[in-house]
């Protein structure tokens, strides 16, 4: 219905905000990923929007970026994931991080979102694993689109690696970020804990 708004944050808060157009204020459900990049207020921001139907109420849901945006539309194609379990999904991870969880198969990361739990977690992951290209994403989390990367190796995360990226989140290092250092951490494969997380340090740091 609508593709954007474009227009002056009038309110903001951790789940939603205000946005201002044409001095009407239109309320816009938003994921927390999206609150944290907002501009203070009265500053000007343009938010892809999503408009949701339901039988007691229309409501629109809003992102900073078109992939957020895009993401949130292909959860909500996933049998018993709704725009609620979406926006807490992308609050907790960002687009590029559920695409790694999904590829990988790593039902432990997305269940860690509000409200979604272990059987949705491998619900979105049978339902959605065969849309990306799993080279493609883990080389572009990498950040070597040009390159080669060894599915075989990297097709799953281990346990070291799980609890490598568990510990760097605890150091308030963000959840995507410790992952893709993970990813990216030139380790053995029997690497123990200590060791990934050094070589991940290395790389955010």
């Amino acid at each position: 219905m609508y593709a954007y708004f474009k227009g002056t944050v009038a309110e903001a808060n951790a789940d939603s905000c205000v946005l201002e157009v044409n001095n009407i204020g239109y309320n816009i459900q938003i994921p927390a990923s999206t609150a944290e990049r907002l501009p203070d207020i009265g500053g000007e921001v343009k938010l892809y929007t999503y408009t949701s139907v339901r039988e007691n109420a229309i409501e629109l849901i809003g992102f900073i970026s078109k992939d957020d945006l895009a993401m949130f539309s292909q959860l909500i194609t996933v049998s018993g994931i709704g725009p609620k379990a979406a926006l807490s999904l992308l609050s907790y991870l960002d687009a590029d991080a559920i695409r790694i969880a999904i590829v990988t198969g790593d039902v432990k990361t997305l269940s860690k979102a509000p409200g979604l739990g272990k059987k949705s977690a491998e619900r979105l992951i049978v339902d959605l694993k065969n849309k990306y290209d799993a080279t493609t994403v883990l080389a572009a989390a990498t950040g070597s689109a040009g390159g080669s990367v060894d599915i075989v190796d990297n097709s799953r995360i281990s346990p070291n690696m799980a609890e490598a990226i568990d510990a760097l989140t605890a150091l308030q290092f963000k959840e995507a970020e410790a992952r893709r250092a993970v990813l990216m951490a030139d380790t053995e494969p029997d690497a123990s804990v200590d060791d990934i997380i050094n070589a991940a340090l290395k790389l955010i740091r």
